[in-house]
């Protein structure tokens, strides 16, 4: 029995210690903290504020050997927001102009960020927005049970695409209090996957997944490429 107790101690303090350093090894990106007079009035950040962030181009292709288009991700948080920024080169934008659900989005070029509320993914929030600035926003858990009925709070989560030669910007603001309510923001840190889908085939009736490049800020040491597992996720710590 006394043997037993004991393994049972020390599977638990192994899996204790597995995530903790876990958690410790994960990247890590700095969001600054700008000013802003926010009232009633939902204001963008200027240039001049985005020019203080840093910026994020730490992106990897793991599953393709070909060259990689960049990807530059910046963000900023306010007292009310947090502000993200992603600025795409590329050279053969794809964007499905028949969506009839929101999960029609799939088909298109776009920027991805999977927020999570626990190491295990019990429960995560996704939002997947194309270069107009579509949203695909569900809820899930882990492995790959998505809901499409879930919906980000309604009045809390604003994108705007921006399409520029040889590429696009997507700037999106996300409230403090939605993030909050569903418990993505402990000690002033939000656990977040960063993504792109890029891809140069407009999904057919022949090739109805077309033809994904997927780049991520993490690589998640998947053997296929995989951004719905606990590897795929990094911090992003709220500085004061």
């Amino acid at each position: 029995m006394k043997n037993i107790v004991l393994y049972i101690i020390a599977t638990v303090s192994s899996f204790c210690f597995f995530e903790s350093k876990m958690s410790d090894d994960m990247k890590t990106y700095t969001v600054l903290k700008t000013q802003m007079d926010e009232g009633e009035t939902i204001v963008p950040l200027t240039e001049e504020q985005w020019e203080k962030a840093i910026p994020l181009t730490d992106f990897s292709q793991p599953w393709r050997t070909e060259p990689m288009q960049e990807t530059s991700f910046k963000a900023l948080h306010s007292d009310k927001y947090l502000y993200l920024r992603y600025d795409v080169k590329d050279t053969n934008l794809i964007i499905y102009d028949d969506y009839k659900r929101k999960r029609d989005i799939v088909r298109s070029d776009r920027v991805e960020i999977f927020l999570r509320k626990d190491v295990g993914l019990k429960n995560y929030y996704c939002l997947e927005v194309d270069p107009n600035g579509a949203i695909l926003d569900f809820s899930a858990t882990h492995y790959r049970q998505f809901d499409d009925d879930w919906t980000w709070p309604k009045g809390h989560l604003f994108t705007k695409g921006t399409i520029l030669d040889g590429g696009y910007r997507l700037d999106m603001m996300i409230s403090k209090e939605s993030l909050e309510d569903l418990g993505l923001i402990v000690n002033n840190v939000l656990e977040a996957g960063i993504f792109r889908a890029d891809t140069d085939l407009l999904p057919d009736a022949e090739n109805p997944d077309g033809d994904f490049k997927w780049i991520t800020w993490v690589d998640p040491k998947t053997e296929d490429p995989d951004f719905h597992v606990p590897t795929s996720f990094g911090k992003l710590l709220l500085a004061e």
